[in-house]
């Protein structure tokens, strides 16, 4: 009866929608500005306000620093980067590790003891011109020349980020339809924790201003929201994590500012090539007829985001207040995904540490995505949850934090400095006694 209710009601609001020409669902700009309940809203352009989840726990008197280290030579967390990474005008693209690469333990997916070496990677179907020899021309054709190269030259550290750190802060980052209510169980976790974290809703989603014009919700437009937040908030070293679209604002915010972000987790990201928009994607008919079929997505929804559809799974989706958008913003939202700088190359370019995690029932990203997103960054972990969809987050979040935690607290081994011995040892000098007279020597 509900169902039938809420189907009935969305059609005859889309039906006024198309008569009247007015967006359905249209949200009323926000009366103000101050903070209240935890919850500050941030006015990133004029008239523009998001709103954001800012929970920093009380100061917690520090430990007293560590004893100086007995061996000046080892550097805890030290990871020097050489990478040269070529593109072919062909779709080729080789990434090699050079000179002092970090050592596989620090790959997170290579099982191999040796250090990395160089990657290929299709990007697409070449377009002729291998350098095999030609049957029965007995010669061989020209290498290609490349059409880009990028050079990597960089040395970071990398710690430990434990919780009452002063200069750590977790930023948070949803994508299409959520909320920053989908962290909640992770914002408390780590609260408690005494971590300071940052979780924003995205323009048009939550309690943030709803900008009635498409070109509000593009990509750039969303980025430099997101770069206004971090910006804000950010201190010393700073966690980024995303689901879903969110995960390219993560991309995006670590690309821009490589010394200030420390680690990186990417959610049910997928990846790494652009999004790129569909002719044929249901998300271009018009705002009315999607407000009519809002119900039937939501189930959609709820069908592919959950690996299972019982009642527990749909209070998740009530109380993470996902789908809870209107038609015009889901509408441009989906349409505004595409940026072709993030491709393989721009991806390949990170540096920081990335945790990958994928619920293995997802049937928006495949599995497949984020295993090659794997294969392309410097540092990634890949981690696989087997009960877990979508928005394995709310589904699973007892482990989505465990993991998230250990990911915090790891850093790489320290790497002592090669210590130079002789070839051979010294033989001590053996005197022998003078021959007696009339014997030879």
């Amino acid at each position: 009866m509900t169902s039938g209710h809420t189907m009935l009601t969305g059609v005859t609001d889309g039906f006024f929608c198309c008569l009247l020409g007015t967006p359905p669902n249209a949200v009323r700009p926000l009366e103000s500005v101050e903070s209240s309940d935890g919850y500050t809203f941030v006015e990133v352009k004029p008239g523009r306000v998001l709103r954001v989840k800012h929970a920093c726990p009380a100061p917690i008197p520090s430990p007293p620093p560590p004893p100086p280290e007995d061996n000046p030579g080892v550097k805890t967390g030290l990871v020097r980067c050489q990478r040269r990474i070529t593109v072919y005008r062909n779709g080729r693209l080789v990434v090699e590790n050079l000179g002092r690469a970090p050592r596989a333990d620090l790959q997170g997916r290579s099982g191999s003891g040796d250090p990395p070496g160089s990657l290929e990677v299709e990007l697409a179907e070449p377009a002729g011109g291998d350098t095999r020899a030609t049957p029965g021309s007995g010669r061989r054709r020209r290498p290609r020349r490349p059409k880009r190269t990028i050079h990597i030259d960089c040395e970071q550290r990398i710690t430990s980020c434990k919780g009452a750190q002063a200069d750590v802060v977790l930023f948070f980052i949803h994508g299409v339809g959520g909320s920053l209510a989908i962290w909640k169980e992770q914002l408390d976790f780590f609260v408690r924790l005494g971590y300071e974290v940052v979780a924003p809703d995205l323009a048009g989603h939550g309690a943030s201003s709803a900008p009635q014009v498409a070109a509000a919700y593009t990509f750039y437009a969303l980025a430099e929201d997101m770069r206004a937040i971090f910006t804000r908030y950010a201190k010393k070293r700073n966690v980024l994590i995303g689901h879903s679209y969110g995960v390219s604002f993560c991309t995006f915010l670590a690309h821009e500012y490589p010394d200030l972000v420390h680690k990186v987790i990417m959610i049910n990201g997928g990846g790494p090539t652009a999004l790129e928009p569909s002719l044929c994607s249901i998300f271009n008919m018009p705002t009315c007829v999607l407000h009519c079929l809002s119900p039937c997505l939501a189930w959609s929804f709820l069908k592919a985001g959950f690996a299972r559809q019982g009642a527990k799974e749909k209070q998740l989706l009530k109380e993470g207040n996902a789908f809870n958008v209107s038609s015009f913003v889901l509408r441009a939202m989906m349409s505004g995904q595409y940026w072709p700088e993030g491709d393989e190359v721009y991806h390949a370019e990170l540096t920081v540490p990335v945790l990958l995690v994928h619920g293995m029932h997802d049937k928006f990203v495949p599995v497949e995505e984020d295993q090659r997103m794997a294969e392309i960054l410097l540092l990634a972990f890949l981690k696989l949850i087997e009960e877990g969809s979508h928005m394995v987050m709310l589904e699973c979040p007892e482990t989505v934090n465990t993991l998230l935690h250990e990911f915090l607290l790891w850093e790489p081994e320290p790497e002592a400095e090669p210590k130079l011995e002789p070839k051979s040892k010294p033989q001590p000098l053996q005197l022998q006694p003078d021959p007696a007279p009339g014997e030879e020597k």
